[in-house]
This record gives C-alpha cells, structure tokens and sequence, in this order.
C-alpha cells in the first residue's frame, strides 16, 4: 500500500488479487478472475465495465509477478490495448492482449499477472481549499500463457496433485505438501484436514507444473493419528471453484 500527497490531495494506491467469481474493484469491474492465453490465439480479450455513477481512468500492464510493477516497470510479454483510457458510468471497454514473443518454456504453462489501476475522479471544486483522500484500486488477476500440445487437460490437474503432511522446522508443526507434476498450475482457494475428530484449514496458494508448495496448517501441533481426510477447492480457467476429496497416508 503507498501513499501520494499531491498538493493538499492523498492519493491511496491498493493492491487486490482477485480470487472469486465477479471480482471488482472501487468502480470498474473486470470479467473474470483469469486469463489463459492459449499459443495458437492471435490475441484474447478481457471485458472492463464501470457500473458506478462516476467516470474512471483505467491503467493497464502486465508483469512476471513483481506486486510492486508499476507500468514503467512492465516486464511481461504482452501488449495490452488501450493501455490507458477512460470508462463513463454505465459504460465499459475491451482489452486487446497480444502475446509479443519470449522464449518461454513449451511443455509447461507460465504465469503472468495483468494489472488493473483504477482510479476515481477528483471531487468537484468548492471554491475552498480541502484536504481530501482519493482511493486508486490496483487489480491483480493471473495470466496463464499455455503452450500448445501440452499432456493432460487444465481440469485433471488438480484431481492429480499428490498429497501429504510435512513436519515444520523447530517442531512447530505440520504443513500440507503437495507436488504436481501436470503441465498446469493449479491455484487452491483452500484446502480442509479432517483427522482426529477435528478440521484443520489452510491458506489459499497456486502449485506450479512440476512443483510443489507448502500451505500451512492452523493450529495442527502433532501428527494425527488414523485416517487423513482431504478436501480442497481448485479454481478453473472459469474462475468457478471445484471441489475434490481424497484421503492421506497415515
């Protein structure tokens, strides 16, 4: 989070990742939570809309995944049109995204992020001198550029992703590990350990192709005796979430 003073007016820049379906911002609502930018595909569109009583200025760029980009600092192979343009209430505005070329890896996805800044009007002027703070909402979705010909489908992976418990250093617990070894990333809203009578959540987090990653487990000291029950949310290419249910090694 940052903050601007510009004669007399602080302006409060905020960052979003959007995870859920229908994700907005202050006044611009994007239409969908993903992008997945498919080798063969000239160009893909992505639909911005104002629904609020007021104009917005929109500002657009895309990244490797550095949360604090800034459009000058732009380092995805993307170009996106209009960059930067205004959106009247009521009114929306299709983004044009153009994959430029990279040498990027051919049997796997690679994941980018799409910025979207907006930023809301100045008040009307009163005639007096006010101090006053303006909000710019900066949205951050996930671009998925997926190479053609690539094993498996999007939809499998997650029903794929291999499971188990990791001792924490220091004997400060356990972690959930889990490995995929699709060609797809596979982003989790949640996940849900059954064992003992007793739940345990995790965070949310993304599982690259290939990888693995740990999601951390509240309140789970000691290993579980007995049955390990699973149940964890994937997000599709739709931005819907799908459940699955396995069950652990003891």
């Amino acid at each position: 989070m940052r903050k601007k003073a510009v004669n007399g007016v602080v302006v409060l820049l905020t960052a979003i990742s959007l995870l859920g379906a229908g994700s907005a911002s202050a006044g611009v609502v994007l239409s969908g939570t993903r992008v997945v930018y498919k080798a063969e595909d000239r160009e893909v569109t992505v639909k911005v809309n104002n629904p609020g009583k007021e104009p917005s200025l929109v500002q657009v760029w895309a990244d490797r995944g550095n949360e604090k980009s800034v459009p000058n600092t732009a380092d995805a192979p993307f170009l996106i049109m209009p960059p930067i343009f205004r959106i009247d209430p009521a009114k929306g505005q299709t983004l044009r995204l153009t994959f430029t070329g990279a040498d990027l890896p051919q049997d796997k996805e690679s994941v980018f992020w799409l910025n979207v800044l907006d930023v809301p009007p100045l008040p009307k002027a009163t005639g007096e001198q006010q101090n006053f703070m303006q909000v710019a909402f900066r949205s951050r979705i996930k671009l998925f550029y997926r190479p053609t010909g690539l094993v498996g489908t999007s939809d499998d992976a997650a029903d794929k992703l291999r499971w188990s418990l990791k001792p924490q250093t220091a004997g400060k617990g356990y972690l959930l590990h889990a490995e995929n070894a699709s060609a797809y990333h596979v982003s989790l809203n949640r996940a849900l350990l059954s064992a003992g009578g007793r739940e345990y959540e995790s965070d949310s987090g993304m599982v690259p192709p290939g990888g693995s990653h740990d999601f951390s487990l509240k309140d789970l000291k000691n290993r579980p005796d007995g049955a390990l029950k699973l149940r964890y949310e994937s997000i599709n290419d739709y931005g819907a979430a799908v459940v699955h249910d396995v069950t652990l090694a003891p």
